[in-house]
Order: structure tokens, then sequence, then C-alpha cells
């Protein structure tokens, strides 16, 4: 264990330098032109709630914009776990990061999120016919745009940086490492089955 934890910001404060006065101007209340664009040309974004993130990812502009201060995000067909909606009920402050393909740039919002089940603000947002169970509707409290260094630095979008997929063993395989009794071969086509059918 370290025995040079940091326990206060004033510590923090002694080895980092105060942050621009621009930098601090940018966390908004409401979204502005820029944010609204962003999020209608991101197909991804990572949802963290009470300690836990998901990703979420759909067509661009998956994310409906309600008005400046409020989104609806769609809770696609998923695991079933239901981890980010009940951690909503029990602690519903949330932040999001919007990715768009390419861009070094991300988006991040922070706020509080409600969950709905209202037909009027779901069906809208059906895909294929299939309607989302519910939605999770989040109330803004800041919204701006983060600097790309860590994208940068990290390659993210580099063609030179995509991992051969036989790099690990498959999904079937590494859950059947994980969960004693389970079928590696049959999990795994379990789970390319529900990827090819089962997205909606």
């Amino acid at each position: 264990m370290s025995s040079t934890l940091v326990k206060s910001e004033t510590e923090l404060r002694q080895t980092y330098e105060q942050p621009k006065e621009t930098t601090l101007k940018l966390k908004l209340k409401k979204l502005d032109k820029h944010g609204r664009r962003f999020i209608s040309l991101s197909p991804f974004l990572v949802l963290a709630t009470d300690g836990d993130a998901s990703p979420k990812g759909d067509a661009p502009g998956f994310v409906k914009v309600v008005d400046d201060t409020t989104l609806l995000i769609p809770d696609r067909a998923g695991n079933n776990k239901l981890d980010t909606l009940k951690n909503i009920l029990a602690h519903p402050a949330i932040g999001i990061i919007f990715f768009i393909p390419g861009f070094n740039e991300t988006f991040r919002v922070n706020g509080t999120a409600r969950i709905t089940m209202d037909p009027a603000e779901l069906e809208p947002l059906a895909v294929q016919g299939k309607t989302p169970k519910s939605g999770i509707l989040v109330d803004i409290e800041e919204a701006y745009l983060h600097c790309g260094k860590a994208l940068i630095r990290s390659k993210l979008w580099a063609t030179s940086s995509i991992v051969a997929r036989d790099a690990m063993p498959t999904m079937g395989q590494m859950v059947a490492d994980q969960v004693s009794g389970v079928d590696a071969d049959e999990t795994e086509a379990g789970y390319q089955d529900a990827l090819e059918t089962r997205l909606y």
C-alpha cells in the first residue's frame, strides 16, 4: 500500500496547477448548439451510475435531445441485469461521455436521471419495430467539451491500434472459464446468435 496517499485538495494543488479560467467556464448549465450537434453525431456513450459504467450505442443521434436541459436515452435490449436502472433508482446522480468515431474530443454531461416507461416518449425511439421497454431521462446540470489528449495518447481511432480478435479467447470461452458448468461452444453460439438476431 502506498504511503503517499492524498487526503485533501490542498495536497493535490501542491503538485497540480490551477485550471485555466476558460476551462472552468466551459462547464455549461445547458446544451448549446455545439453540444446538440455533438450528441446528434454520437453513436456511442459511456454512462456512469453509482460506481458502475455501462456502454450504450446505436445509430448516430440515438439519444434524443428533449430540450436544452433534458436528454432521453433509450434502454435497448441487454442482459436484463438492470444494473444501470437499479442504480438510478437508488442514486440518480449520473455522468455521461459521448464519443464520435474519428473525433479525439468528447462531450460530457453530468446530472440526475429518472426512468420513464411512457409509451408517448418511447415509441418515437423504436428501431426495427421494437420500442425500448424504458428510457433514461437525464436532467442536465453540467455539459461540456473535453479535450482530446486521452484519445490521442491511446490512439483509439488509429487502424494501427486495432487488436486482432484472436488476441483473447472467444466470449463463450471466457464466460466458461469464469462460470463453472458452462459449455464454451454452446455459450459462444448463443452469444453470436444474440448479436445477430436480438440487438433490439
